[in-house]
């Protein structure tokens, strides 16, 4: 894998998918466009939207456990605290054989940096949530995200969507 090739489109990422607007009808659009692929493709994931401070949307599909919850409150943390990709965080911290404890000070019970959890932007008011998918490993759980949102902002996702040769 070429984490640093990862890392390049994620900000692409991260710069081009944002909202016009949000409120918690474009959440539940989110939630269930999120829903609908994985239910598609029979992922077992749980599923968040939520605006800092207030989920917004939360769903659990069959074959999840409570623990999928945990995952998806901690790479939420990590979304909010630093206003990016919780896989970007730790594509970054693996890159500098650190973590979120060494390199923060962050405890790994209330974060975690690994893939699933995408700042929501929306255009002139910046990070005002994240969209969490728990359930897949660290990169097919941030790209069901990033896909997701590209069909929400009518983006095509083939042209945003990290590079299969740096798959693991």
């Amino acid at each position: 894998m070429e984490p640093t090739r990862d890392i390049e489109t994620i900000m692409s990422q991260e710069r081009e998918l944002i909202l016009a607007h949000f409120d918690p009808e474009i959440a539940w659009q989110l939630g269930q466009r999120l829903r609908d692929l994985a239910v598609s493709r029979h992922h077992a994931v749980a599923i968040e939207v939520r605006r800092f401070g207030q989920q917004l949307f939360y769903n659990a599909l069959a074959g999840t456990a409570p623990d999928n919850a945990e995952w998806i409150r901690r790479k939420g943390n990590t979304v909010q605290r630093f206003y990016r990709s919780s896989y970007a965080i730790g594509l970054d911290l693996r890159q500098k054989n650190s973590n979120l404890s060494d390199r923060y000070g962050l405890s790994a019970s209330d974060y975690a940096a690994d893939g699933g959890s995408f700042p929501l932007t929306v255009a002139a008011a910046g990070v005002i949530g994240s969209l969490t998918v728990s359930g897949l490993p660290d990169r097919e759980d941030h790209e069901l995200v990033v896909e997701a949102l590209c069909a929400h902002c009518g983006r095509d996702y083939r042209e945003l969507a990290l590079s299969k040769a740096a798959l693991p």
